[in-house]
């Protein structure tokens, strides 16, 4: 019997000089949505000298509808991903995308999100305050049904609106919800 090796290419090495940062939690939770039905959509957003040894960095919970008119939408989402990194540049941030599930499967866009992975280690209670887009007034409504100008844009169009935050002053925005990450 013969032993073939992986190709090199497919294997990262962690040098033994690389920092090494294991993020292990869930999305327990989002709390004081108007909406009923919810989703969200999460990623994990680092430097360039920061790279993926083991797990996900991206992914979608469960759609999870409140509870006896209480607005608690529970995800109990698992997040588990190990990182290495020669410089603290970049830490991990978290995204959410907080989406709605409407009545004939239509799906909003309800709240934005990101939070700082803490630096210290140990167990942590973080809550990721949300924000979304405020709706368009009524004269804009009909702007748009007379003359055709340009309709819904999301924040997904551009995902560097919610954690860079330099061209996000220019948004008309207001308060959303939490989603509580454990």
């Amino acid at each position: 019997m013969r032993f073939h090796p992986k190709p090199f290419n497919s294997i990262l090495v962690v040098h033994p000089l690389m920092a090494e940062v294991h993020i292990i939690g869930e999305l327990k939770k989002a709390i004081d949505f108007k909406e009923s039905t919810l989703f969200c959509k999460w990623s994990f957003i680092t430097g360039s000298s920061w790279k993926v040894i083991q797990g996900e960095t991206e992914g979608q919970t469960i759609t999870s509808s409140d509870i006896l008119g209480e607005p608690v939408s529970r995800f109990s989402h698992p997040l588990d991903v190990h990182f290495a990194t020669r410089s603290v540049q970049g830490w991990p941030k978290l995204v959410v995308q907080v989406y709605s599930v409407g009545s004939f499967n239509s799906v909003d866009p309800i709240g934005y999100g990101f939070v700082n992975i803490p630096t210290s280690p140990g167990e942590h209670r973080i809550e990721i305050n949300t924000w979304k887009l405020t709706p368009p007034s009524f004269w804009e409504k009909i702007q748009k049904v007379i003359w055709g100008t340009p309709g819904n844009f999301t924040v997904a169009d551009n995902c560097d609106l919610i954690y860079a935050g330099t061209e996000r002053y220019k948004l008309e925005t207001e308060s959303s919800g939490k989603v509580v990450k454990f």
